[in-house]
């Protein structure tokens, strides 16, 4: 048996990040976070940035711990959200704080972008879901005299990795959530950038997960203490990592990382690009190890998130244990939203806008926290029967099983709604499933674990799993789902 490997995940999530120290032995992983801090976004003169700056300061505290703490940490790795980019110019220097995908600038951005690339075309190309944030759409609407300036575009990942090593790279998952990638080529799609006006020199050279970046800059080492870990590209982008560790022995899946968004797909070795896949709006970002994401972006917990920061605005600080009991509490299957709404993107108050298309569509308002709370779990629940469906329609199989794994897998009522509105069995576990994979793909890269087999065979060994059942009572979502269905295009 292999002696004790500990490894550092940094994991960055949309309003939170960690450093989570993992300790393998060759057969099981154990985690312990050892640092955790909020993920503020800035608002400053119109504009919502990244504090890019606290969040690398943040990082380096949690190396620091490693270091006091004595662990002798082999290497590390970041994962984050998608889509966001820094510009740096010709001497290296950060030309501005990173915008967030939430900010306004973007908003009617696709219409601007098909006068001068056929939507379509880009779709055959790029074959990533449009979403107005995405990488390309932002750079399209970039300031041009940041444009002109820059020499440089690094993902927020490959952008903090720079900062820890002085070693500047384009890190494969990550970069592919911006439809700049050409899906079956996997490299750029120069005729894309070409065609909206984008400098070819802010694309640099695309690595693997996997790929070793180093040892900290003597800099940092003066700031954290005296460390040999080595920095390595993970699967950069969060889910990616998280699929990773999905618990799975079968080859055909369907996964739903379950957090702020929830991404729900299933995982191939080839992209998936036609004419139905189009139409349904799916993605094929890249994936750890040569494979490739075949998943919907669907707006997820961030609802429930939002609701509960705005009963807070109004004095009300309730737990989610609260908000679930008094779910559970109100009369089910009475109303349901479009998760994927626009007008559910946007911080505010969110449990008004509910209210608010429910009157739209002529369905019972909902009122109390519960029927609220309700309300957006059926609906969750419901967009995922609607998204599975579509999903073995594109493969032409039969999903025997839906694996939920990330923060989501913590609401036990959502994943047993899951089970019963899509009449499959749910698998939830495990619940820090992106820094696990984040550390699986590390543990490859060290030699310790062969391949993505077996370190999902690690996976399921090491976490405890929830399975939940389809109930008897089941049958009641169909006719939701029917009644689901006439209210998408409200």
């Amino acid at each position: 048996m292999m002696s004790e490997r500990k490894m550092l995940a940094i994991d960055l999530g949309a309003s939170s990040g960690r450093g989570i120290v993992g300790t393998f032995n060759g057969s099981r992983l154990k985690l312990e976070e050892n640092h955790r801090f909020s993920n503020d976004p800035v608002i400053l003169n119109g504009t919502m940035y990244w504090d890019i700056l606290r969040i690398f300061h943040e990082i380096k505290q949690s190396i620091g711990k490693t270091v006091v703490a004595g662990e002798n940490v082999a290497s590390m790795g970041i994962d984050t959200w998608g889509v966001d980019y820094a510009l740096l110019g010709r001497n290296g220097q950060m030309l501005g704080n990173p915008v967030h995908y939430r900010d306004a600038r973007t908003v009617g951005v696709q219409e601007k972008v098909s006068e001068v690339l056929d939507p379509k075309e880009h779709y055959r190309i790029a074959g990533i879901q449009t979403l107005d944030f995405n990488t390309v759409y932002q750079l399209f609407v970039e300031r041009p005299e940041l444009l002109s300036e820059a020499d440089r575009m690094l993902n927020i990942p490959d952008l903090l990795n720079y900062f820890l090593t002085g070693k500047m790279c384009n890190e494969y998952t990550i970069l592919s959530t911006g439809a700049l990638l050409n899906a079956e080529k996997r490299d750029y799609a120069w005729s894309v950038i070409d065609r909206l006006g984008l400098p070819r020199r802010l694309f640099g050279k695309i690595v693997p997960a996997g790929t070793d970046l180093g040892a900290l800059l003597p800099q940092v080492q003066g700031e954290t203490g005296k460390t040999d870990l080595r920095v390595l590209t993970v699967a950069s982008h969060d889910t990616a990592s998280a699929v990773v560790a999905v618990p799975t022995r079968e080859k055909d899946f369907i996964y739903i990382s379950s957090g702020t968004w929830s991404l729900m797909g299933t995982e191939l070795s080839e992209p998936l690009i036609n004419d139905m896949s189009r139409e349904l709006n799916f993605t094929n970002e890249g994936g750890a190890l040569g494979t490739i994401r075949f998943l919907k972006n669907i707006m997820g917990l961030w609802i429930i998130q939002e609701s509960r920061r705005q009963w807070k605005r109004e004095g009300n600080e309730y737990s989610f244990a609260q908000m679930e009991a008094w779910a559970k509490e109100a009369e089910p299957l009475r109303c349901f939203v479009n998760v994927d709404d626009p007008s559910f993107s946007a911080p505010g108050n969110m449990p008004e806008r509910i209210r608010n298309f429910c009157r739209r569509t002529g369905q019972y308002v909902p009122q109390t926290v519960g029927e609220v709370v309700r309300c957006i779990y059926e609906s969750l629940a419901l967009k995922y029967r609607e998204v599975a469906e579509k999903i073995q329609k594109l493969q032409g199989k039969t999903a025997k099983v839906i694996h939920v794994v990330g923060g989501g897998t913590k609401d036990r009522f959502l994943s047993a709604m899951t089970a019963d509105a899509c009449g499959i069995p749910v698998a939830a576990g495990p619940e820090e499933a992106t820094a696990i994979g984040n550390l699986m793909v590390q543990a490859i890269a060290l030699g310790d674990v062969k391949d993505l087999a077996e370190a999902r065979e690690i996976v399921s060994a090491s976490f405890e799993l929830k399975r939940y059942e389809p109930s008897p009572e089941r049958n009641l979502w169909d006719d939701a789902y029917g009644r689901y269905c006439g209210l998408q295009h409200a």
